[in-house]
């Protein structure tokens, strides 16, 4: 898990399984609906189907990346802030 706030983190890392679930979903299941006719014509709607899954996982992953950067802005802050009241104190 890489989020430290733990329901958060456990909604997010659900929902991103529930993507994930999606891609394979919708690419299989257009694989399968035309692979009869034409297997190009297939792997083309397999590509095609995977793409809402793709959205929600590249969405969830940026949420993820964004909630991550501000934890670490955080963590910098704090320590800019100890750094400048330890020189505030030694001057």
């Amino acid at each position: 898990m890489r989020l430290e706030d733990r329901s958060l983190g456990f909604v997010i890392n659900f929902l991103l399984g529930v993507a994930w679930a999606a891609v394979l979903i919708g690419a299989v299941s257009s694989f399968l609906s035309f692979y009869q006719n034409s297997f190009l014509f297939a792997l083309v709607s397999a590509l095609i189907g995977a793409i809402p899954g793709m959205i929600g996982v590249l969405f969830l992953e940026y949420l993820i990346m964004s909630k991550e950067k501000c934890e670490e802005l955080k963590k910098q802050t704090k320590l800019l802030q100890q750094l400048v009241a330890q020189k505030e104190k030694d001057s």
